[in-house]
């Protein structure tokens, strides 16, 4: 962004106070503009920071410094904007201010097994370089159509991980990128990650971790259509908007302003993402943009604070601090020093962000990445060293806090269920465990927390005191009850009580299938139970001792659950 300020068209004027040659002149650029691109970008100056929030809701805010506004708009858009009679200038649009030996030094015409990751792709060498990393790592790997554009292009991701086509319940991370059309460091950055996963899987000792134990989700470029907008050959031209004019980081459901915050219908790539999501489970993403350097954590549409605050804090800060490590002073310090709330920020409804953290469940963060929003090509390398220590951090951080498998204490089968923290989840915070794995993760800051999962046709369980520190991984399973246990897969056979009369000392002869979480107890016939224990038979025995000499002689009942079936028998104590 600091590039184009220099370069801008300089066309200042007021809107209340146009002369007739003037106003004729600026509206035939700005209906040429229209015209050619469907938005114009412009800057303009607020004199209270209300004003900002007002003017959010009908044209799209860029970037705020201080008390200069960045912002874009459709024609519809600017018609409600110039009602406000503010002062602006028009500003040239950044997909439009390189060359095309800028943008590829070397021509259009590189192979596809490149790993140089210095030039912009055309749209066809994008779709055969995502193909060809799933054909040459069939294991490693699965390429994934997340739909299609209004002008039919393709929206892809590609799952990396061990074992690819299976759910092996581990947390899952999206890194997504380019919303904005015109916003490509992330574009070619998340090409440059994706490479250098699978090329470092078995070589690279951190590389073969996080796919071991980690699967990952990345989507280069979510809005072909506006990075393409000057034709598939190249990204010169790009626009922030979609085909229809629309601005794609406004276009999701809000958890303050509603379903359709823009007052625009849901895009294609909207109803997409949206499906993609719901159809994963990601403990964490990443959206990334340009025109800024800054991590923009949740919440934009609210002022107050997420539940998560002080863990939100905590990982920017080693976001910001490692990109200062590794990159150029000056380099990623916008804001406060590098992070930013994003309410304090600037104002923002139908954002992709909030969406993910408040509909989803998700931990999803917008991080600006460069000043610049289309770089030239011989930076994009630079970049790359200033950032992919930080990218790799960030897949690792969906292992700490606390995470596990929730199962049916009857069948062991995987379940879906809420995991909420008591008297700290609020505004939809809490996570899920998910189906076939029945795997939840929950990334949370330092503290000891008290936690209780319940799904629907269970008996809730809490589990206290539940620990977490900085980069550890607290490992909890926890089985749940079914509402009709003790009623549903009842076996009405002996477990073989002997002997049997007995006085009180005699053994159980447990069934085949047992698991860590069988229990026995002894019930009266007034129905009282008199003995409860959990049982942990040893390796190799199906026999174990139990000592009730201490209650009274008459006639018992034996139940004893092996977490598979409940067994019963009559126990008699005679002495």
């Amino acid at each position: 962004m600091k590039k184009f300020l220099s370069s801008c068209f300089i066309i200042v004027f007021l809107a209340s106070s146009w002369a007739s040659s003037g106003q004729k002149s600026v509206q035939l650029t700005l209906d040429s503009i229209f015209n050619s691109r469907g938005e114009v970008y412009f800057k303009f100056f607020v004199r209270h920071r209300d004003d900002i929030r007002t003017l959010s809701s009908e044209i799209s805010i860029d970037r705020v410094k201080g008390d200069e506004v960045f912002a874009y708009a459709n024609r519809k858009e600017f018609d409600a904007f110039m009602k406000h009679q503010v002062a602006f200038t028009l500003l040239q649009a950044p997909g439009t201010l390189l060359s095309q030996a800028e943008l590829n030094p070397c021509g259009t015409n590189r192979p596809l097994n490149t790993s140089a990751w210095d030039f912009y792709p055309t749209y066809d060498q994008y779709v055969g370089f995502m193909a060809g990393f799933a054909t040459a790592h069939p294991n490693l790997c699965r390429l994934d159509t997340v739909g299609t554009t209004v002008q039919g292009r393709l929206i892809l991701a590609v799952k990396i991980s061990k074992n690819v086509n299976t759910d092996e319940g581990e947390p899952q991370l999206l890194y997504t990128s380019s919303i904005h059309g015109d916003e490509t460091t992330g574009y070619i950055l998340m090409l440059h990650l994706i490479d250098y996963l699978l090329s470092g899987y078995g070589t690279d000792p951190v590389a073969t971790n996080l796919l071991n134990t980690t699967e990952i989700f990345i989507n280069p470029l979510a809005n072909p259509d506006g990075t393409y907008h000057g034709g598939n050959g190249s990204v010169s031209g790009a626009i922030r908007y979609n085909a229809n004019g629309i601005d794609l980081n406004r276009n999701y459901p809000d958890p303050q302003a509603g379903q359709h915050p823009d007052g625009n219908a849901w895009q294609p790539e909207t109803q997409a993402w949206m499906a993609y999501a719901s159809a994963n489970r990601f403990t964490m993403s990443a959206n990334f943009h340009g025109g800024s350097e800054v991590f923009n954590y949740p919440w934009d549409t609210w002022s107050k604070l997420t539940a998560d605050d002080d863990w939100w804090q905590f990982v920017a800060r080693e976001w910001a601090d490692t990109v200062h490590k590794y990159g150029p002073a000056g380099y990623f310090t916008d804001q406060n020093n590098g992070i930013t709330n994003g309410y304090q920020w600037y104002y923002v409804t139908g954002g992709r962000q909030d969406y993910m953290n408040y509909f989803q469940h998700c931990r999803e963060v917008t991080v600006e990445l460069s000043y610049t929003k289309l770089l030239p090509a011989n930076q994009l390398v630079n970049y790359w060293n200033y950032n992919y220590h930080t990218f790799l951090n960030y897949i690792n951080e969906t292992h700490f806090g606390f995470n596990g498998v929730v199962t049916d204490t009857v069948t062991d089968l995987p379940l879906a269920a809420k995991v909420y923290i008591t008297l700290h989840d609020m505004d939809n915070s809490e996570m899920y465990s998910h189906q076939p794995s029945g795997f939840y993760a929950r990334p949370i800051y330092d503290g000891s927390y008290n936690v209780t999962f319940s799904a629907a046709g269970y008996f809730s369980k809490t589990v206290s005191s539940v620990n977490t520190a900085k980069y550890t991984t607290h490992h909890l399973d926890v089985q749940l009850k079914p509402l009709t246990y003790g009623l549903q897969d009842r076996v009405v056979n002996s477990v073989m009580v002997f002997p049997n009369p007995s006085d009180g000392h005699f053994s159980l002869n447990l069934p085949d299938h047992v698991n860590p979480s069988c229990s026995v107890q002894v019930i009266n016939t007034f129905g009282k139970i008199v003995y409860s224990s959990e049982v942990a038979p040893g390796t190799g025995t199906r026999t174990v001792p139990v000592n009730l000499a201490g209650l009274p002689e008459g006639l018992y009942f034996v139940e004893f659950n092996s977490g598979y079936q409940i067994y019963f028998d009559k126990l008699i104590i005679r002495r």
